[in-house]
């Protein structure tokens, strides 16, 4: 028989304290009066009875009913569970081990690992939920490769197999022979008992609950009740957990900040021992055309807590001065043009009923366009259209290309696709140059990091294997 207490490590005039009270003692025969001596073991502290010791069970006698009382307030244990807020009381027969919290033994596995590859240059892994078709990816792979810091991905879960296969073709430099490829639904992915063990979790969680159209096109209250997407966050946590990364890149649409699911992501992210910084990136101010604004939320082990200030973040690369700089020569008779009179129908009924939906007829001159989503090939009323230059009442949507150039996307992601598998991939990206900024601004964080991190674990830096 025994008893499991997990609890924090108190304080009592300048020295640690642990506080038992209660039956936990006496049902494993801890009795007022009793002594105890105390051995120190490394990581841990043993208290044993014994005829003579230092310190003793104490008492307390409420309504007739008396308690058993462990009070240890001592040095010792402010010197061996310095930094540690929970520790782990294991109570048996004669014997007591207090030990740090398992949770404060995986935070330093996941910082030593980390420090022990950036201190040898080695490639730091990521784990890739919601890879898509690796946009998101390949612009960190980009930004921390500025700063000096290689990258791969180690293990992608992704639903769609023409989305994987677009990545594996277009973006060879995230993968590697020993990377491991999962095309599954995330909740469908059973974790093993031994995971591979990551630097980074890498995820866009789909926003189809979230979004204003999502939720107005489905008619949800919360962005939880969506059949599909609605608890996509618990299996992202899931993934968390088991692969103990030091960083935690999340994107979303703005919305997500007001989610229940994202409420349940900062406090899980905070047990687990996790800073979350947040701030909403806009594509104009990250050099590009497309106005497209998205959730930007950084997790970081507290150990690094204090290096890295996601507000600090700037842009590094201007945008065109209008959009007739990213165009493609596309010929005035080119089939491409069309009347859309349906699109022009649906314009005149939505602005009679007074809907306040317009469509996005642009001329080429103007300095942003607005966001261009996952269906843009369905040829929707709200996203943004070109007008023909000497016919009025043709236009045509942007070619694949010229999507990719609005988000700062690189053209070769969507290399020997159709425009329909195009515009999905793109559609449902980020602002490449926001996300690639975020990790070079990260890299140099973690490089600035080393030094602090170092001292931090250098007793303990030798007995860490490599990984």
């Amino acid at each position: 028989m025994a008893t499991i207490v997990n609890t924090k490590l108190g304080e009592n005039r300048g020295k640690s304290r642990l506080w038992l009270e209660g039956q936990k003692l006496a049902r494993e025969g801890f009795e007022p009066g009793m002594k105890l001596h105390m051995e120190l073991k490394d990581s841990e502290v043993v208290l044993r009875v014994v005829s003579t010791g230092r310190f003793s069970i104490s008492r307390r006698e409420r309504n007739g009913l008396v308690s058993p009382i462990l009070d240890v307030t001592t040095n010792e244990l402010t010197a061996i569970f310095e930094g540690v807020s929970m520790l782990r009381v294991l109570i048996r027969k004669g014997v007591i081990v207090i030990k740090a919290h398992q949770q404060h033994e995986r935070i330093q596995e996941r910082e030593q690992r980390l420090l022990k590859k950036l201190e040898k240059g080695d490639s730091l892994s990521v784990c890739s939920l919601f890879h898509g078709g690796g946009v998101l990816d390949k612009a960190i792979h980009a930004g921390l490769a500025r700063a000096g810091i290689s990258s791969h991905v180690s293990v992608v879960v992704e639903i769609e197999e023409k989305y994987l296969e677009s990545s594996l073709r277009n973006n060879p430099e995230l993968w590697t022979e020993n990377s491991c490829l999962i095309e599954s639904p995330i909740e469908a992915v059973a974790l093993t008992r031994n995971p591979t063990q990551v630097d980074m979790v890498v995820g866009g969680i789909p926003c189809t609950g979230a979004s204003k159209s999502g939720r107005a096109k489905n008619k949800l209250q919360f962005a939880e009740s969506h059949e599909a997407a609605g608890a996509m966050f618990f299996n992202f946590l899931q993934f968390v957990c088991a692969v103990n990364p030091s960083i935690v890149l999340i994107e979303n649409v703005p919305e997500y900040a007001h989610t229940a699911s994202m409420e349940v992501i900062r406090s899980v992210m905070s047990s687990l021992g996790y800073h979350v910084h947040e701030r909403v990136l806009d594509g104009n101010e990250f050099g590009v055309l497309e106005k497209r604004r998205r959730l930007c939320a950084v997790a970081v082990s507290k150990g690094l807590e204090g290096l890295f200030d996601l507000e600090a973040v700037s842009p590094i690369r201007r945008a065109e001065s209008c959009l007739n700089d990213i165009l493609e020569p596309v010929s005035a008779d080119d089939e491409r043009w069309k009347s859309f009179d349906y699109l022009a129908d649906k314009a005149e009924r939505d602005k009679q009923a007074g809907k306040g939906f317009t469509r996005q007829l642009l001329t080429g001159e103007e300095p942003f366009c607005g966001t261009i989503g996952k269906d843009y090939s369905k040829c929707r009323s709200t996203e943004p259209f070109l007008v023909h230059p000497e016919q009025s009442h043709l236009s045509r949507i942007f070619t694949p290309v010229e999507h990719a150039r609005v988000k700062g996307i690189p053209e070769s992601v969507v290399d020997g696709l159709s425009d329909t598998v195009a515009h999905q991939i793109l559609g449902q990206s980020v602002v490449f140059p926001a996300f690639e900024a975020v990790a070079m601004y990260l890299g140099k964080s973690l490089s600035k990091a080393v030094q602090s991190l170092h001292n931090l674990y250098q007793p303990v830096l030798g007995k860490l294997p490599s990984n």
